[in-house]
């Protein structure tokens, strides 16, 4: 594409140095300052991006269109013992039609004015020797009104063409926000295929596994009770049966609660404070922890319809995690505002750490259950998280660099107050 570009803006520059060259053989021949004019119109036109490059984006257009004036004001004074006759005045197009290219309407039609005017103060000097005749003036005129005809003309294209060229930028946009919204909604459908599937595999297996380990755990207090002697192999051994036995047992339930449908208490509330008691339970849990916690709450914000201790099971999850990773200390930030998500209007809270951040390739599993990146975890906690937010119509993102931290937004909807149960 570039090099087409480049091709293209070659064919115009030597088009326009075609162009000019005609003018430049053309009489008068040896008249120096017409030919110096041509020259700079030739490189002001190949070379107008370069030379205004350090003038404000803003103030390039005027600046083009006055230079093109003035050149073309030089080069008709330049080109006939009378300029006001001169042929040489359909130069004035060039000013003109930039003009109807760079600015609006009533841009266009003030540079048009000033380029006629430019032209016609020929018409004074000319006067002092000669009469002006109804068939002069009327030539000027339709010159004159010519300048405007183009410029209207070139400026209603060029407006229409940046009409289609914002429709076609809208559409363009609003087609990568549906594909974005489809993409999401796929993995999102995707990811609760797979919570489905393994919800019902984890009941089963707690299921099955509850049996065994029922008849391990009597059979091991069994032999404790009738152990003979209270230091031998057989007591310690059953002791370290009895406690395997309860850790499994501690897994086993965090798979059913993964596995069972949640009944949410859903009740208006702020969701501020449940916020601010998680923060405060992971606080007391590592109370000389060097994390600096920064909060931004807003004001007003409208409550949302949630289960309590559910959310704040979401939230101490969150900031557990975020404290976790960072062991030698940093900062934690959290904030709530208003937002909207699909149309719905409700809560965004944000929690952001400082830590090593959340690898690309893992970033799409850390909510599939089981999968984790620490050495003790079961990779239940995320996806348990994952599951409270959808249950509750809501949704939850991540966003990470490496090197700069996880930032995890969740977004409460505010308007589910007519499935609220009754108590």
């Amino acid at each position: 594409m570039a090099e087409q570009e480049r091709l293209k803006f070659g064919w115009l520059d030597l088009l326009w140095l075609v162009f000019l060259g005609g003018l430049a053989v053309l009489p008068p021949l040896f008249e120096i300052h017409k030919q110096l004019v041509l020259l700079a119109i030739a490189i002001l036109q190949i070379f107008e991006r370069a030379m205004l490059r350090g003038v404000r984006p803003k103030l390039r257009g005027v600046f083009s269109v006055l230079l093109k004036i003035l050149l073309s004001t030089l080069l008709v004074g330049h080109t006939g013992e009378i300029p006001i006759n001169s042929s040489y005045y359909l130069i004035y197009y060039l000013p003109v039609v930039s003009a109807a290219m760079l600015f609006g309407p009533w841009a266009t039609l003030f540079w048009t004015a000033l380029a006629s005017a430019a032209y016609l103060s020929f018409l004074l000097p000319a006067l002092q020797e000669f009469e002006l005749t109804t068939s002069g003036a009327t030539e000027l005129a339709i010159r004159v009104l010519f300048f405007f005809l183009a410029a209207v003309v070139v400026n209603r294209f060029v407006m229409e063409y940046r009409s289609q060229v914002k429709r076609y930028q809208m559409l363009a946009e609003t087609l990568a926000e549906t594909n974005r919204r489809l993409e999401q909604a796929q993995a999102d459908a995707r990811r609760s295929e797979r919570l489905a599937a393994l919800g019902q595999l984890s009941a089963g297996l707690a299921h099955e596994l509850r049996n065994p380990l029922g008849v391990i755990e009597a059979s091991a207090e069994t032999l404790i009770k009738k152990q003979q002697s209270p230091d031998s192999l057989t007591g310690e051994l059953g002791g370290y049966i009895l406690s395997e036995v309860n850790r499994l047992n501690t897994l086993v339930s965090r798979f059913l609660n993964f596995a069972r449908p949640l009944k949410l208490d859903l009740r208006p509330r702020e969701i501020t404070p449940v916020v601010e008691a998680a923060l405060k339970a992971v606080h007391d849990r590592w109370p000389d922890a060097k994390v600096k916690v920064e909060r931004r709450y807003a004001e007003n914000l409208p409550q949302v319809a949630v289960d309590a201790d559910l959310c704040d099971q979401v939230f101490t999850n969150l900031v557990i995690n975020a404290y976790e990773a960072m062991p030698e200390g940093g900062e934690l930030r959290t904030s709530v505002d208003r937002s909207n998500s699909d149309g719905r209007p409700g809560v965004e809270i944000e929690i952001s750490d400082t830590g090593p951040g959340i690898p690309a390739e893992v970033r799409e599993e850390i909510f599939n259950p089981f999968f984790t990146t620490k050495k003790n975890g079961v990779g239940l906690g995320l996806s348990i998280v994952s599951k409270i937010v959808d249950d509750h119509g809501g949704r939850i993102q991540v966003t990470s660099e490496p090197g700069q931290g996880a930032c995890f937004r969740v977004f409460l909807p505010a308007q589910r107050l007519e499935v609220i149960t009754e108590t």
